[in-house]
């Protein structure tokens, strides 16, 4: 199935990425666990105080570290990067929104 995930980065910078995944429970655990990896890999930090690490937290944070430029000029990864999150998150529209500190699905 289609599906697009959308990077804001700032009012000015955001990337369209259009993907095709395939639903089901076992790909969502996989996806779950290779952004849990890729968190580690990159040496994101926790966003909340607790030192608590949410699904959406590692998201933003490893979506945060990539950056645009990077996304822009790696577009199998990009993509690789789009299909995880719109498997892990179970949606076919996903939203990234950095500024806003926020994803949205669908």
């Amino acid at each position: 199935m289609r599906c697009d995930v959308t990077f804001i980065f700032s009012p000015k910078e955001s990337l369209e990425i259009n993907t095709s995944i395939e639903h089901g429970p076992e790909n969502m655990e996989k996806s779950r666990e290779w952004i849990a990896n890729k968190w580690e890999e990159l040496g994101c930090e926790p966003l909340r105080p607790s030192g608590k690490v949410l699904l959406l937290d590692r998201i933003l944070a490893i979506t945060d570290t990539l950056g645009h430029d990077w996304l822009s000029d790696n577009e199998e990864q990009a993509e690789e990067l789009a299909r995880h999150f719109a498997l892990a998150l179970d949606s076919m529209r996903v939203v990234v929104d950095l500024p806003g500190l926020s994803i949205h699905s669908s």
